[in-house]
């Protein structure tokens, strides 16, 4: 009997994986459809043969295009694709448990930079599709939303561990946080400007510190 259980947890465990691969496979695709191409040039049957499974699989695991979009951002954000909130991955973990605040917001900068550099192009493809897609339009608003409640708790972190400049609040703060990490500002300073990831890294935490921390 034990030998029959073990044996359905490796079957289980076998098609768990099989279904990850799917799954990444899908988001592959059509991040580099969605790149060539455009959002709404890419359809779910281009995706399906791109990643070479059948149309049915990639509604099956995504049901929608939008959903695809945003499994991608979530990946990209997260640099995996597993379901793991923001703030509960072991960088964001370790800056909340960083006792000095320079400390705390250097962690801060390099991986919020880092989510920048992977997510940033997803979210070029998201804003121009919001043009023509409510649903899309919606779904980048939430994303927004989520990113400042992110800062929020950021912000609440660094003050934990001393006040901030010119005792500006919580909601203050965070809206400066949330305004320079942006994917606007990377846009204008990175693509722009050309501005290379380092350059903008260290103007990102130069600024961050000068601004809150006394």
């Amino acid at each position: 009997m034990p030998r029959v259980k073990s044996q359905r947890r490796y079957v289980s465990g076998v098609r768990q994986e099989q279904a990850q691969r799917t799954r990444l496979r899908i988001l592959d695709a059509a991040h580099r459809l969605f790149s060539e191409y455009g959002y709404a040039a890419t359809t779910i049957e281009r995706i399906a043969a791109e990643a070479g499974v059948a149309i049915d699989t990639v509604y099956a695991v995504f049901r929608s295009k939008r959903a695809v979009l945003s499994g991608l951002m979530q990946r990209q954000v997260g640099g995996d694709d597993q379901p793991i909130a923001m703030l509960d991955r072991p960088e964001p973990q370790s800056v909340r448990r960083e006792p000095n605040q320079r400390r705390q917001l250097a962690r801060f900068v390099a991986g919020v930079t880092d989510a920048i550099e992977r997510s940033r192009p997803i979210d070029d493809l998201m804003r121009s599709a919001a043009a023509i897609d409510p649903e899309i339009s919606t779904l980048r608003r939430k994303t927004q939303e989520e990113r400042f409640r992110n800062m929020t708790t950021l912000v609440r972190w660094l003050r934990a561990n001393g006040p901030l400049r010119r005792e500006r609040s919580v909601e203050e703060a965070a809206a400066i946080v949330w305004t320079l990490t942006s994917p606007e500002v990377h846009r204008l300073l990175r693509a722009d400007r050309g501005w290379s990831s380092e350059r903008f890294r260290d103007w990102l935490g130069e600024t961050l510190a000068r601004t809150l921390l006394t």
